[in-house]
């Protein structure tokens, strides 16, 4: 019995052993290796000694008026898209979970924004919003003749910053509604049906009904959304670019910079692995507000 038990185990060992090698060669050994660069000066020319310097690039980092600047303008932008795809999301999935004409239509043209290139969209909202010659402004200020002047949308922190919020929400909408959309249709039927019969009224149903059952799935979205809000990265780099004079900083693009613009990897590794222990306090943070009470009992 135990022999059986053993061939068992070891034939499961081979199975994941290719695979687990192989997330060992692309994911654990990078991660490994970027840690030991984060606590060196490190030199990029060959033949040359990298200075030891321990966690010298993380007490750069929080003395940095950059990466703190960065890390404001990365929460900014987490507080800006997250509920707001989140609110969005759940009111769009609602709405489309309700029986009406040509709602596959609607679901698939909700959903095209996720699936356009980042690349695409960001260089259309930074021609939208360009100061000279840009749509907003040409019709703002050309048509509607409601501003003096052509607005600088993208010289500004805050104003840019909300102009790459934007995008991002637009950009979210179709994946939070899709998940949603699917927690919402495995409600029975028969609850909401039941709740109809008692005179509770639509917003009532889904308050009473569909919103404790989909709690998992808010949760899980939020998480996700948290993640994704902090590795903002491509809508900045092309929109602004972290301009002007550091003003739209994020993270992701701070990281980038120090790492390809100055070559100094080691403070670029070290930030990385900073932007990593943010995100994952969050998350914890996270599963623990949306633990239920019987789950934590």
């Amino acid at each position: 019995m135990q022999a059986s038990k053993r061939k068992e185990t070891l034939a499961a060992y081979t199975f994941l052993a290719p695979g687990f090698v192989l997330f060992a060669l692309v994911v654990l050994y990078p991660i490994a290796r970027a840690f030991q660069i984060s606590l060196y000066h490190w030199s990029i020319v060959p033949g040359t000694t990298s200075q030891y310097i321990g966690l010298g690039n993380y007490t750069h980092a929080l003395h940095d008026p950059i990466f703190w600047r960065a890390l404001e303008n990365t929460g900014a932008y987490m507080v800006f898209t997250v509920p707001a795809q989140i609110v969005l999301g759940m009111t769009v999935a609602v709405l489309l979970d309700a029986r009406m004409p040509a709602r596959g239509l609607y679901r698939t043209l909700y959903y095209l924004p996720v699936v356009t290139s980042w690349v695409v969209v960001s260089l259309l909202f930074r021609y939208m919003f360009i100061t000279d010659g840009g749509l907003i402004n040409f019709v703002l200020h050309d048509k509607l003749h409601l501003v003096g002047h052509n607005i600088e949308w993208l010289s500004h922190r805050w104003s840019a910053l909300a102009v790459i919020s934007i995008l991002g929400i637009w950009k979210g909408i179709g994946w939070s509604m899709v998940i949603f959309l699917a927690a919402l249709q495995t409600v029975p039927r028969e609850l909401k049906e039941a709740a109809a019969v008692d005179g509770a009224r639509a917003w009532a149903r889904f308050r009473a009904v569909s919103l404790p059952a989909i709690l998992p799935v808010i949760a899980f979205v939020t998480v996700m959304l948290v993640i994704g809000g902090f590795n903002v990265f491509i809508s900045v780099f092309l929109i602004t670019n972290g301009g002007p004079l550091d003003e739209t900083q994020v993270l992701l693009t701070y990281m980038y910079r120090q790492a390809f613009s100055f070559l100094d990897f080691g403070y670029g590794s070290s930030l990385s692995f900073t932007l990593t222990l943010i995100v994952f306090a969050l998350s914890i943070a996270q599963l623990r507000l949306f633990r239920r009470p019987k789950d934590a009992a």
